[in-house]
């Protein structure tokens, strides 16, 4: 089938109740966007590897690095990310900072992407 042929086939196909109904349901270009970024911040291995972490226990940041085989400024920066996207939190014992999830959303959202996963 021609490239025309596709597309005069397509332009046939067209169900405006259904377009009329998702148009309605899609939330803001903006919030798209937000959610497009948040999803970024999985994007990247190490990132994965702390929550992973987290998932198991509360850790210091010297803690984090040694099991995970990073520098401690490595570490530091990736935390930050995950403290400015809201998918960590932090609490002070002295000079020690500890890292955990934020929440039980980020703890279901790494338990649902490892179900995907090992589908």
């Amino acid at each position: 089938m021609t490239e025309e042929e596709l597309t005069k086939q397509a332009e046939c196909c067209v169900h405006e109740d259904v377009i009329d109904q998702v148009t309605m349901d899609m939330p803001p270009e903006e919030t798209l966007y937000d959610l497009a970024e948040f999803f970024k911040v999985f994007g990247d291995s190490t990132r994965i590897r702390i929550l992973y972490a987290l998932f198991e226990a509360e850790l210091c940041v010297g803690d984090m690095a040694k099991l995970l085989g990073l520098s401690q400024t490595a570490c530091s920066h990736q935390l930050r990310v995950l403290k400015n996207n809201k998918l960590v939190r932090f609490r002070r014992e002295g000079k020690v900072v500890y890292y955990s999830l934020s929440d039980d959303h980020v703890r279901s959202i790494i338990k649902k992407g490892m179900e995907h996963v090992e589908e």
